[in-house]
């Protein structure tokens, strides 16, 4: 089954390109353009380069958010009018959970090693007005499964914490990951393990955990498919 998935919730957005679980290709979006102009680009070079038609494409996995208004809103646009085009099933991805199973736990061994058994991930974006979006899993060993992700439970819904009141929360261990670390690393206890590879979501992530959620007889509605913003814009809130 050939999947299709994309990011485009923050400034490195990517794309790629999976035949079940394995990724056949996969690519970042250029930085120095906004994701409307490059991610239809990026699609028909990635299927022509594999020789692949969109009617192939069986599934369209994009993020959802939280993040960015503007990419959010081009990626879910492109999931849905590709899948409609193409035939395809579509679903839509927690960018949170898209960090979070970027964790690289080998490369984080000997600092894991000392924590115990079970350990907490904390994914986080910057949200703005000294708020961050958050989600947290659980990780009860390092072994990935079939899909070739790590066995991640679930602990919170994405939500908005002050980052005051999330830095306050840390405990001994817990390990940290997502691009809101680039301002706030200075400020975390010494006894958190910080994640350096896991700033930005990864397409081809994406694709595996719509790959496990298809597997699980998960079907998103291409018609209600939307945006998780978590909070409405400036202009949203000005207008009440």
């Amino acid at each position: 089954m050939l999947t299709l998935a994309f990011d485009t919730s923050g400034l490195h957005g990517s794309v790629a390109l999976l035949d079940g679980p394995r990724v056949i290709a996969e690519r970042t979006l250029p930085t120095d353009r906004r994701s409307a102009q490059t991610l239809a680009p990026a699609i028909a070079e990635l299927l022509a380069s594999q020789g692949l038609t969109a009617q192939q494409i069986h599934l369209v996995a994009t993020t959802i958010g939280p993040g960015s208004f503007t990419g959010l809103r081009v990626g879910i646009t492109t999931a849905k009018t590709f899948a409609y085009a193409a035939g395809a099933e579509v679903i839509g991805i927690s960018t949170l959970e898209a960090i979070a199973h970027r964790v690289q736990i080998g490369q984080l061994a000997p600092q894991v090693a000392r924590t115990g058994l079970q350990l907490e991930i904390h994914a986080i974006l910057d949200a703005q007005r000294k708020e961050l979006f958050l989600a947290r899993f659980t990780l009860t060993c390092s072994t990935r499964d079939e899909s070739n992700l790590l066995p991640l439970t679930r602990l919170t819904d994405d939500h908005i914490i002050s980052a005051d009141d999330w830095l306050a929360s840390l405990t001994s261990g817990t390990i940290v990951a997502g691009a809101a670390l680039d301002r706030l690393q200075a400020r975390l206890p010494p006894e958190v393990i910080i994640d350096p590879h896991s700033r930005q979501p990864s397409a081809a992530i994406i694709g595996q955990l719509a790959h496990r959620d298809y597997q699980s007889g998960r079907r998103d509605n291409l018609w209600k498919l939307a945006p998780l913003y978590l909070r409405p814009s400036y202009a949203e809130e000005k207008a009440k």
